[in-house]
């Protein structure tokens, strides 16, 4: 098998300012990409801004012979999106890959969430993910190439409590990305998602130093990267990944319950509930349509 390599392509990281964003951004450049390193230099709740964070990651990838320059565009407004691509062709004339990585995090339990609380970190997480990827998608679609890799988490996934604001971005980042997949396929474009677990600024609060311990960045990136190759043609999953662990996640359909005839009452499905849950036989499907038309022949 040959080497994964990107070399003449070049890759946005947003969030590279550190942590995965910085390990993504690192591992790229060792491999040939030209990078765009985006970061804000806010705080963990997305107030303030500084240059420190991406310059310091441009001068580490530099130092070791690569490419990079820096953007220290918000990826919450649209015109932070266009810019952070704008950075990228000016410097290198093209964008090949986009890693939306960047977030912040707000929690609170959802009694005590302000409305300012649930729109910035949805701002962030999941317009930002659409800001940045909508600016890159012409480009894309001209050269009939393009990587995307966006950032999910076990919080949209499974849920967790005091993060209704983080999890609806992140689970509503998974429905764009799918769509994405669709749309960009005939065009050469990729998009895929990780649920990464790794030792942050998000997490460093909420996990035990040995745990931490076992969780480098590092060890999230090289999925980052095979993602973002040409080598893989997978298109529209999910990955959750962390600590040496690398898993596909599908979201599934059980084979569920059909009810014949005209009528149907809320006492049926309570006489065949363990029916309608039984997951045994579950399966994933590739587009709304395809489970919608399970579901129709099903009643056939």
């Amino acid at each position: 098998m040959s080497d994964v390599r990107f070399d003449e392509r070049v890759a946005i990281v947003t969030g590279a300012g550190g942590g995965l964003g910085r390990s993504h951004a690192l591992l790229l450049a060792a491999r040939g990409a030209k990078v765009v390193v985006n970061d804000l230099g806010g705080s963990l709740d997305g107030e303030g801004a500084s240059q420190a964070a991406a310059q310091r990651v441009v001068d580490e990838i530099t130092a070791a012979g690569g490419v990079a320059v820096p953007s220290y565009d918000g990826v919450d407004t649209a015109e932070g999106g266009r810019s952070i691509v704008q950075t990228a062709i000016d410097a290198f004339g093209r964008v090949d890959v986009v890693i939306n990585n960047a977030g912040i995090l707000r929690d609170v339990s959802f009694h005590k969430m302000s409305e300012a609380d649930w729109d910035a970190v949805l701002r962030v997480h999941l317009a930002g993910t659409f800001y940045v990827t909508h600016a890159a998608w012409t480009t894309m679609r001209e050269a009939g190439y393009g990587r995307i890799v966006n950032t999910t988490s076990a919080a949209g996934l499974y849920g967790n409590f005091g993060q209704a604001n983080y999890g609806a971005a992140k689970l509503g980042i998974v429905g764009l990305t799918k769509a994405l997949a669709q749309e960009g396929h005939k065009k050469g474009i990729r998009a895929n998602v990780i649920a990464p677990v790794a030792a942050s600024r998000m997490t460093e609060t909420i996990l035990d130093e040995a745990t931490l311990a076992r969780l480098d960045p590092a060890k999230v990136s090289p999925l980052v990267a095979y993602l973002a190759s040409e080598a893989c043609d997978d298109n529209g999953q999910v990955y959750a990944v962390g600590g040496g662990y690398v898993s596909r996640v599908a979201v599934v359909e059980g084979k569920g319950a059909v009810f014949t005839g005209d009528a149907l009452e809320p006492e049926d499905l309570a006489a065949r509930w363990d029916a309608i849950n039984d997951l045994s036989e579950a399966t994933p499907f590739g587009s709304a349509m395809e489970a919608v038309q399970a579901a129709l022949s099903r009643r056939d």
